[in-house]
């Protein structure tokens, strides 16, 4: 769909960019800017950093970056239509009526068709359960205790044993074999043509928060593997970034969101009205699931299985929610290996109390190194309380360290004075940096891409300056061109920023965004906009880096039309006396921002 720039324009100045990545991350003022930990991808030091002033958001740890508009392609799944349709919608502004390119269009009516023939199939599956083909998923239904509400509140189904039976049914719907492949609901293999990528099984479809049908789980009726399965990531779907059962539990009026592991946990604890609970699509817990619960909750509870994989995953899933400041607490299932095994065995109140008992993630973690070591043995009991101490290390805010070293000392009988100071030598031996020298050689570079690494370094500090300084866009306008820019997007972007600058007499930067659509450009562009010079800098320190920025680009710039010249007498003549004149160029006097 095509949208003018000043279309564009409006929509993204309406939407302060901290307003709107804030609804999703936990944004911390720092300097100038905002920071927080990346919410693509795990780290453990905040490195995402978002600039009200430029409107630009950029990750130093993995790279990404980009405007409003980026952002919520990137965490939303959004195409770029989606995006605009969603910040216009925010901000109140009524898009006028627009034309699709070509591309668009055929992107758009891709992803309606996967998300009509997801729908179809749910309404296929479902009834199949309760026709003869299914009587013996239905039975399995019945025998797990759920009611014929619940299997219609959750739209569960059933997949037949004939290996096409959906394809030949979306088939008659009027569905091609490229529709239907890029649906990920069937499969093609060279020998056997298309078949069913579900068959034999309970179908669980996947609901998004807006109440579409995105995906499907399936569990096999016998002993076959693997046990369940699930949609492959489409246009539609990314297992990455949803969780079953949230499309319900968004609207709970209980505290806090309950993450299970399974289909049936979730469906059971529903029933039992605990509709609260969500579950995984067939992953650990993701970054993008811990995002995607914030906004709709500041409180998570892991009712995980009680076996030993399940342990592993609430380990891993609490150190996620604490890079993301997501309070958790961890319910015991024991003696019962889940959640839908203790509500059969021991009731609904009995499931109440032990949400009510939940141990916070740190208890949790200190009780399962307890029972790693023998508190019999005096060496084993040594180490266990070396490394609850380095646990205790971890946590920053002194008066919940100090209440977490009193319960731990109270509960495993630990002299308090002596935890306290093992903590406090943990917590500074934390801070000690880890030697990389170890990898050096390894990624060690050849002279030449050393050279080319240093000249695009050069050329993204210098923009990065001009951005910072905008003064310099009219001071170096008759030195320095855009051509002198090897690097094509760096090219491109001291064009527009010069063009900008001359038509607004200021640079916006998130505005030059828009002109890039490639994850690549996006992430390139934002890291030199988002480059900031915070540390205080004497004018004449200024002037010294930017005419030695200014030197080092041009100088190499009349290097290379020497040598793309060298027929031309003329032209050689010109470029020695420019050479001679940028070498003795006097330094650049940087009077104000603008």
């Amino acid at each position: 769909m095509y949208y003018s720039d000043e279309i564009i324009e409006e929509v993204r100045s309406r939407n302060d960019i901290v307003d709107v990545i804030g609804s999703y991350v936990n944004l911390k003022r720092k300097g100038n800017s905002h920071s927080a930990c990346c919410p693509f991808h795990h780290e453990k030091t905040p490195s995402f950093h978002v600039s009200r002033e430029k409107q630009m958001y950029h990750c130093f740890g993995c790279g990404v970056g980009g405007n409003v508009f980026t952002f919520l392609m990137e965490h939303e799944n959004f195409t770029f239509p989606e995006a605009m349709e969603a910040l216009a919608e925010r901000a109140g502004y009524d898009l006028p009526k627009q034309e699709m390119s070509a591309n668009e269009k055929k992107q758009a009516d891709t992803r309606t068709r996967i998300k009509d023939m997801n729908k179809l199939a749910a309404g296929y599956f479902h009834y199949l359960l309760k026709t003869d083909h299914g009587a013996i998923a239905l039975q399995y239904l019945k025998d797990r205790g759920l009611s014929d509400d619940t299997i219609t509140k959750f739209g569960l189904g059933f997949s037949d044993v004939y290996r096409d039976d959906l394809y030949k049914y979306l088939k008659n719907k009027g569905y091609k074999d490229e529709d239907l492949n890029d649906s990920g609901l069937v499969k093609f293999d060279e020998k056997y043509g298309f078949s069913d990528r579900f068959w034999n099984r309970v179908m669980f479809p996947i609901i998004d928060t807006n109440n579409r049908v995105i995906g499907f789980g399936g569990r096999v009726l016998g002993d076959a593997k693997p046990k369940y399965i699930n949609t492959q990531d489409t246009l539609v779907f990314d297992k990455s970034r949803n969780l079953y059962g949230l499309n319900l539990a968004k609207k709970s009026k209980r505290q806090g969101i309950i993450f299970c592991e399974g289909y049936m946990d979730v469906i059971s604890m529903h029933q039992a009205g605990f509709d609260n609970a969500v579950a995984s699509l067939g992953t650990a817990l993701t970054v993008g699931q811990v995002n995607l619960i914030k906004r709709f909750t500041d409180r998570a509870y892991l009712a995980y299985d009680s076996d030993e994989a399940g342990t592993k995953a609430a380990l891993r899933a609490l150190e996620i929610m604490r890079e993301f400041e997501m309070p958790a607490r961890v319910i015991s299932l024991k003696p019962y290996k889940d959640p839908d095994e203790l509500i059969q065995a021991e009731g609904v109140d009995e499931l109440e109390k032990r949400i009510n008992e939940a141990k916070s993630g740190t208890m949790f973690e200190i009780d399962i190194l307890a029972h790693n070591y023998n508190q019999e043995d005096p060496q084993e009991r040594t180490q266990f309380q070396k490394e609850a101490a380095k646990r205790l290390a971890l946590i920053t805010d002194p008066m919940e360290r100090k209440n977490y070293i009193d319960s731990v000392a109270k509960h495993y009988d630990i002299e308090k004075d002596s935890l306290k100071e093992a903590v406090t030598q943990y917590g500074i031996a934390g801070g000690t940096k880890v030697d990389t020298s170890v990898f050096r050689e390894r990624n060690r570079k050849s002279p030449e891409e050393e050279k080319e690494q240093q000249q695009l370094k050069t050329e993204r500090l210098l923009i990065s300056w001009m951005i910072n300084e905008p003064i310099l866009f009219e001071i170096l306008q008759d030195t320095i061109q855009p051509d002198d820019f090897f690097e094509p997007v760096y090219h491109d972007v001291v064009k527009q920023l010069y063009e900008q600058y001359h038509r607004e007499k200021k640079v916006i930067p998130a505005a030059i965004m828009n002109h890039y659509q490639s994850k690549e450009e996006h992430e390139k562009v934002s890291m030199i906009m988002q480059q900031d010079f915070e540390i205080p800098v004497a004018q004449s320190e200024k002037s010294k880096v930017v005419t030695d920025l200014v030197k080092t680009i041009k100088l190499r710039s009349i290097e290379h039309q020497m040598e793309m010249q060298k027929g031309d007498l003329t032209k050689q003549s010109e470029l020695i006396i420019e050479k001679v004149r940028i070498e003795k160029m006097k330094p650049i006097i940087i009077q104000g921002s603008v």
